[in-house]
């Protein structure tokens, strides 16, 4: 059945949806999983709880319908579920999807990346968030060297895969790493974004004076480099992006705090337990996965999908305070994949 294409209360198409497919990560970054808050002792999601190959490729073909375009595996660290070549594989065959990418720490791409590829997986994003091994290292809460991450940058891209590099910046913590990271990346031809530090959950200790935004990011670039803007490919386009001119390659700015993009936000967001949640920073979500082992038809699915995403009003970028940042109590970004 072709249905059609939804929009918000706002007008906002759904375009994309991120399937988180683990809430399990081998890192504790203190943006998102600090390890004071998820020990060794953490209890995640037992695997009767997470959605199955099946169910995640069945809801995709109802979100396709729907109008999702683009789909984005995220986790968690993705690469902790065992079997994803089979998922990239079912998604591709999904109709109406023309692209997937995967959101990785880059520990685990020495395994995977060749069977990613051989299953149509093109692109991959790759957290790192600064060259010093200490500053990486404390960042990332296990220690690990910021050269096992570029080593396995390196293998995906000589795989074939397109890689974007994605840094978030935390005031007197990795700041000092902008430069250095931005010309070992320009030097690679690799795309390299900066990411404001979010107030994503209610465990990183987010206040608005760890932020440092895309202003004052861009400044320290145009005083080592010569850049031009990009225009935007799609609507929704989150990243605004600049190009270095004497080579072409490129930075990207994620400016969710100073610059919000909640006005043509196109994005679902699919949790690994099967709650569908239409905002990075929501308080809750849609069980879908209920429905599925209840029993429930596609066109059934399909009308509980139209009606979140009809009755969907979130702007909360656009309405962020220090005072709601604190008071708010939203799903951390490790259930729902950023």
């Amino acid at each position: 059945m072709t249905r059609q294409p939804l929009t918000d209360r706002f007008g906002r198409p759904i375009r994309d949806l991120r399937i988180s497919v683990t809430d399990r990560c081998n890192f504790r970054c203190s943006y998102c999983m600090p390890k004071e808050v998820f020990g060794d002792d953490y209890a995640f999601l037992p695997k009767s709880e997470l959605l199955s190959f099946e169910e995640i490729h069945r809801l995709t073909k109802l979100f396709a319908e729907a109008g999702v375009k683009k789909i984005r595996l995220t986790g968690g660290e993705p690469l902790m579920r065992r079997g994803l070549p089979e998922l990239v594989e079912r998604i591709l065959s999904v109709p109406g999807i023309e692209d997937i990418g995967l959101t990785t720490n880059g520990l685990l791409l020495g395994a995977h990346a060749r069977p990613l590829h051989d299953a149509g997986l093109r692109r991959l994003n790759i957290s790192l968030d600064a060259l010093d091994p200490d500053i990486s290292g404390e960042l990332n809460g296990r220690g690990v060297d910021p050269a096992r991450i570029l080593k396995q940058i390196d293998l995906a891209r000589d795989i074939g895969f397109e890689i974007k590099v994605n840094m978030v910046v935390k005031k007197g913590v990795n700041d000092s790493e902008i430069l250095p990271m931005a010309a070992h990346f320009k030097e690679r031809g690799i795309t390299l974004r900066f990411i404001e530090f979010m107030d994503v959950g209610n465990d990183n200790g987010w206040s608005f004076k760890d932020v440092v935004t895309k202003k004052e990011i861009y400044g320290r670039l145009a005083g080592a480099y010569d850049l031009e803007p990009v225009g935007r490919d799609y609507y929704g386009e989150v990243a605004k992006r600049y190009r270095y001119r004497d080579n072409g390659a490129q930075v990207g700015f994620i400016t969710s705090v100073s610059e919000s993009f909640c006005s043509t936000c196109t994005r679902a967001r699919l949790s690994s337990d099967g709650k569908l949640i239409t905002c990075l920073f929501a308080e809750g979500g849609f069980d879908l996965r209920e429905l599925v082992r209840g029993g429930a038809s596609d066109d059934e699915l399909a009308d509980a999908i139209r009606g979140v995403w009809e009755s969907r009003a979130d702007r909360y970028s656009d309405e962020r305070t220090e005072q709601t940042a604190k008071n708010r109590k939203k799903i951390g970004m490790s259930y729902i994949g950023g």
